[in-house]
């Protein structure tokens, strides 16, 4: 068994790509007292985990904060090592648009990419 030793300033933990910044940049114009973008996991799903984002009106002390391009990203410690590397892009297919988590860490995705396993 090996034990992974994750300090949060040593990485880039959260990237986004263009046009994920600008989706959330044009969203937080129509909500204002938004300070950023949480991405935030949860247990869920049959793979184990699942993506959330939210808007964020009050930080807190156990949040990291990434500033990109104008955008912050919120993201607790303890949730560091599962999303370390991560790229969130939006993208739009047909008449549907949403958020896409390219994660190193996750080992397995469910069928339908609604959640993630990392070990």
């Amino acid at each position: 068994m090996t034990a992974q030793i994750f300090n949060p300033t040593a990485a880039v933990a959260v990237t986004m790509t263009p046009s994920a910044i600008e989706h959330v940049r044009k969203q937080l114009k129509k909500n204002p007292e938004a300070l950023g973008i949480r991405l935030a996991i949860r247990e869920s799903g049959c793979s184990g985990f699942k993506y959330e984002t939210q808007w964020v009106e009050e930080s807190s002390k156990e949040d990291q904060i990434f500033h990109l391009d104008g955008v912050d990203v919120f993201v607790k410690t303890i949730h560091l090592p599962l999303v370390n590397g991560i790229e969130i892009d939006f993208v739009t297919a047909g008449v549907n648009s949403t958020f896409e988590f390219r994660n190193p860490n996750a080992t397995a995705e469910c069928g339908c990419g609604e959640s993630f396993t990392v070990t």
